[in-house]
């Protein structure tokens, strides 16, 4: 709260605004640092460092190691964490993720969709499809199974990884939830990624006598009832 004082205001207007007693700011600030934070500080510039000599390439696992043989003994999601704090990413941090890996030796469903994402009656269609997200300790990758005539998720999964069990356990969820039967008239629908087209996950479809269906290569647009 030192900031306000450079611009002219007191302490004590800024604390009747936040409602806040005085006290209680002057008490945080004659407060001793914890262990953590005194730990950190020497960290900090230390990570920026090794970041500027690396020209900006260096990610938290570099870095750690280039910390470690400098003798400064530190976990990897300590550095990562300090990183988000200062604002630095690796070279490689802004390139795009792929969930959608193409297999094109795998036998591929027909489009029986079109672009049509209507529907008249539930489960007919689901669209399943993946994505990834920032989370504290790296990269997180959904996925999930949206029922269009609902427009609600009735399956989903989050792993670490995107092999086919992320999507087929997603799918299993889904077909518990929804009670799908074999005579259930269920069209599935999705990209052309290697889970969706696998052998497990086809034969997983199959079981249930569910319509595989799966979009064009390459085009977006029939991701977009997936991520709306």
């Amino acid at each position: 709260m030192d900031h306000p004082r450079e611009r002219g205001l007191g302490v004590d207007p800024v604390c009747r605004v936040l409602e806040l007693s005085p006290s209680t700011h002057f008490a945080r600030k004659k407060r001793p640092k914890s262990a953590r934070r005194l730990r950190d500080a020497q960290l900090m510039p230390l990570i920026e460092e090794v970041h500027a000599d690396s020209g900006g390439t260096y990610g938290a696992r570099r870095i750690t190691r280039a910390l470690r043989r400098r003798g400064h003994g530190v976990a990897r999601c300590t550095v990562e964490r300090l990183m988000a704090e200062l604002g630095l990413e690796d070279a490689i941090r802004g390139r795009r993720r792929r969930t959608t890996v193409p297999e094109p030796s795998a036998p591929r469903p027909p489009d029986l969709v079109d672009r049509d994402f209507t529907a008249s009656r539930p489960d007919r269609p689901w669209v399943a499809d993946m994505t990834h997200v920032r989370a504290w300790s790296g990269w997180a990758y959904v996925a999930f199974a949206l029922d269009v005539y609902s427009r609600m998720i009735v399956g989903w999964q989050v792993a670490n990884h995107i092999r086919t069990e992320l999507p087929l356990d997603a799918l299993e969820m889904a077909l518990w939830r929804r009670r799908i039967k074999k005579d259930s008239g269920l069209l599935h629908h999705s990209d052309h990624g290697s889970q969706y087209v696998s052998i497990r996950y086809a034969d997983r479809l199959a079981d249930i006598d569910a319509s595989a269906s799966v979009g064009s290569v390459a085009d977006s647009y029939d991701n977009a009832m997936a991520r709306h």
